[in-house]
């Protein structure tokens, strides 16, 4: 196991940097908020992490006390990674340095991968800035689909905030958007309603979020 690299400073944002400020390490906290991962599911979806990295951080971010390990029973038998109560305390870390970073989504560059999920915090906010934040909401963009649990609450409610691909029985809206509009709510260009209003997002289901985004 590498050692522990400290700033060596007695400041609480240096802390949090010994335990966090590795490349990479935010990042997969961003996927385990979907909930439980094998490691293969995390490189997938980490692309350009290499394996020894991967499996290093993995290590130090369980020595910090953010993930733990667990074996799954039969027929599974495989390994997860699951963030601790301490780990999922990062969320809104995460949701502040992505509307910081938001000025910088313009034009998706050549290199640039793009997996549907990375939109989920952003789409998090936007629902809950709009007063549409309940219940079980699909996501479908042409890069894929996810789910969102619309009423999560990082302090009190356990389990995924998010999840990939469409959900797994009728969701209680469906919004159906592209990664530009995406980009363009995450910026705070646009509001949900708005959206809705202008015809980039369509809205189906019964659910009270979807109710809240049409009388929008």
């Amino acid at each position: 196991m590498s050692p522990r690299r400290s700033y060596d400073q007695y400041c609480s944002a240096a802390r949090a940097l010994d335990a966090v400020g590795d490349r990479w390490t935010l990042l997969i906290v961003r996927e385990l908020l979907a909930g439980p991962r094998r490691y293969t599911d995390l490189h997938a979806d980490l692309p350009g992490v290499s394996t020894d990295v991967l499996a290093s951080r993995l290590k130090d971010m369980e020595r910090e006390g953010l993930t733990t390990r667990r074996r799954l029973p039969p027929p599974g038998a495989a390994y997860v990674y699951e963030l601790t109560a301490r780990g999922r305390g990062l969320l809104p870390v995460l949701e502040a340095l992505g509307a910081w970073g938001a000025g910088e989504l313009g034009e998706r560059r050549p290199t640039d991968a793009v997996r549907a999920h990375w939109f989920a915090l952003p789409l998090l906010r936007a629902l809950r800035e709009a007063g549409a934040a309940e219940g079980i909401v699909e996501v479908r963009l042409e890069e894929g689909a996810f789910h969102l649990y619309a009423d999560s609450v990082a302090d009190s409610v356990e389990g995924p905030l998010y999840g990939d691909g469409p959900a797994s029985g009728e969701p209680d809206a469906r919004l159906v958007l592209d990664a530009v509009t995406c980009a363009a709510l995450g910026r705070g260009e646009t509001g949900l309603r708005e959206a809705v209003r202008d015809g980039r997002v369509q809205v189906t289901g019964d659910g009270t979020a979807a109710k809240a985004l049409r009388e929008g």
